[in-house]
């Protein structure tokens, strides 16, 4: 029996690596081991996107350089589902880094800070004297499940995946743009709504590229889905031949999971934590990942409920605001209002971005601002 670890993380990417270090961080000596059916580096269907607020988490975590030699993008520009149009500086530049390097660099900085790291597919989880026994052979005080949309240990706990009506798929490819294309675009189509393309540049002369909508909006139209997804993603973004393209699933926040069971923890992708305005899941991953590291070391004798209540304080408000504005969001022209809107407003643009890429929440005013909007676009048949 290998024994004595104060945590075991299940899955290596932003939250794994984030729960490692936020363990670390907090208790040097704690002793940590990370597994992942994966070696490192390797590729992972996303669209590569790191937010101000991500590189705020990273900074907690000790590592605030560890995208500092990628280029940052400051312009943002979206086109809404009914040709509305907003393109402005954001408050603080965003970064684009593909996943295959920015989760290397996480394990790798994992591992320099005594973190153990080990190739393995995690298949069982007993509970056992206050412990977490995986797959018969490593125990631990706790246990970080950080293993993704499709997570294992999710299922091996008896939680529930996330219901299909609050599950996105998403294709995300490469394309060649030029050198100095620096502008992140998210361009909305109203056919199958929710669902949206876009091209955030890496910086080197290409692009993370993709397209999203809802499984059940997929479904529901009745051909293959790489035919539509790819299809959709030509039609948005013609200028643009995608190469490499891989679909993933997205578990968007409305249907997330208890946080977790016993001594294990969901983190992440394995937590339903992604947003359901853009599908930004790196920051959450990251806030979740430090707060259950954090949990699992500060706080042993119940982790979970220290990580619950650290959880509600970091993003409970947040979510019940894009649980709200989500289901608002179901009508193409609410998020009409909302761009048309914040392209005449500075202020509304930066509180979309914190909302959409952060933590934000949304004023009464502001809210009503964009109410109003609605209200009258309605009255007009939707022009802006």
């Amino acid at each position: 029996m290998d024994d004595g670890w104060d945590l075991v993380i299940i899955g290596g990417g932003p939250a794994g690596s984030a729960a490692a270090l936020g363990a670390k961080r907090l208790r040097p000596d704690a002793r940590v081991l990370l597994l992942d059916r994966a070696e490192f580096p390797r590729d992972k269907a996303c669209g590569d996107g790191i937010a101000a607020h991500g590189r705020d988490e990273l900074a907690l975590l000790g590592v605030p350089d560890l995208v500092a030699d990628y280029r940052p993008t400051h312009r943002l520009s979206v086109v809404s589902p009914g040709g509305a149009r907003v393109s402005a500086a954001v408050a603080r530049p965003n970064h684009v880094v593909p996943r295959k390097v920015f989760d290397a660099r996480l394990v790798r900085a994992a591992r320099e800070r005594g973190v153990e790291v080990r190739c393995h597919r995690v298949r069982e989880l007993a509970a056992r004297d206050g412990h977490v026994v995986v797959d018969g052979t490593v125990t631990a005080r706790a246990v970080v499940a950080a293993d993704g949309a499709n997570s294992t240990v999710r299922r091996l706990i008896g939680l529930p995946p996330s219901p299909d009506r609050h599950t996105a798929i998403a294709v995300r490819g490469y394309a060649d743009v030029p050198a100095g294309d620096d502008v992140q675009l998210i361009a909305m189509q109203r056919d199958g709504w929710p669902a949206y393309a876009w091209s955030f540049p890496v910086g080197d002369g290409t692009a993370n590229v993709g397209f999203g909508m809802l499984l059940p909006r997929l479904r529901a139209v009745g051909l293959p889905g790489r035919e539509v997804l790819h299809g959709r993603l030509a039609e948005l973004l013609p200028h643009l031949p995608a190469r490499d393209l891989r679909a993933h699933h997205l578990p968007l926040s409305p249907g997330r999971p208890r946080p977790g069971a016993g001594r294990v923890m969901l983190a992440g992708d394995a937590a339903g934590l992604v947003n359901p305005l853009t599908g930004e899941g790196i920051y959450y991953a990251l806030v979740s990942g430090r707060l259950a590291g954090e949990a699992a070391v500060g706080a042993p004798g119940d982790p979970l409920s220290a990580y619950r209540r650290a959880l509600t304080k970091a993003l409970g408000r947040h979510l019940r605001t894009t649980d709200v504005l989500a289901r608002a969001a179901q009508s193409p022209r609410f998020i009409d209002a909302a761009i048309a809107t914040a392209a005449r407003r500075k202020d509304v643009f930066d509180l979309l971005v914190e909302v959409g890429l952060g933590a934000g929440t949304v004023p009464l005013p502001l809210a009503g601002a964009v109410v109003r909007r609605w209200f009258l676009n309605a009255v007009r048949g939707g022009r802006f």
